[in-house]
């Protein structure tokens, strides 16, 4: 009966442990809320270089639009054709400025778009691995549940050839003191080590129910 008692305990021990990595999936979460990071500051920056295409263009066409004032005839006195000329070099510096700002949004976006890439990849080779690794847990699970069944089923059969006193009296013992039944050897009770007076461990060779005096732990010899 304990042999088995200690059996149902060690599976039971790793249908826990394979049920804790089961559920285990934070490298897997971290992963994936890193790569919804990354995506969405991919949005913002392309959100940022679009806006920068369009004030660009905007500054283009008001350039334009200063030039053929300025060459097209049209405008004749001299202080307003000063003051375009005027506009029109503020908006050349402007664009220049809006130039170096735009090609630096284009360079984060694709520093941004070389990093979401690897991290897909990433996170899709981390989620494969996870759940090739469910997929095992989950098998392993089902054989140590199998197992289980089976040693459940020898307790039960193995209980119905035991006393109900014997049986009680194993139970009581294995809930306060882990294993209920204790080898004899060279005279000693293997579980509190401590010597047996030689009726005890004889009624014990005998096959008669003896504890020991000390532990109350259940007497047995090979």
């Amino acid at each position: 009966m304990q042999q088995i008692d200690i059996e149902l305990q060690k599976n039971q021990q790793i249908v826990a442990e394979v049920i804790r990595q089961l559920n285990e999936d934070r490298a897997l979460v971290t992963a994936e809320s890193e790569l919804a990071t990354q995506k969405q500051q991919l949005v913002e920056a392309k959100k940022k270089q679009k806006s920068a295409e369009w004030e660009l263009e905007d500054l283009q066409e008001k350039l334009n639009h200063l030039n053929n004032k300025l060459y097209n005839g049209t405008v004749k006195n001299p202080k307003e054709l000063l003051n375009i000329e005027h506009e029109a070099e503020s908006l050349k510096a402007r664009l220049s400025t809006k130039e170096d700002a735009l090609l630096e949004f284009m360079s984060q976006v694709e520093e941004m778009e070389a990093k979401v890439k690897a991290g897909t990849k990433e996170f899709q080779q981390l989620k494969q691995e996870w759940q090739q690794k469910q997929e095992n847990l989950n098998h392993r699970k089902v054989e140590v549940d199998t197992v289980l069944t089976n040693l459940n089923e020898n307790r039960r059969e193995l209980a119905q050839q035991i006393s109900p006193e014997a049986l009680n009296l194993y139970e009581q013992i294995k809930l306060t003191k882990g294993q209920a039944v204790a080898k004899v050897e060279q005279g000693r009770c293997q579980g509190c080590r401590i010597t047996l007076p030689i009726s005890r461990w004889q009624k014990a060779r005998a096959g008669d129910l003896v504890q020991c005096n000390n532990c109350q732990r259940i007497l047995y010899l090979e």
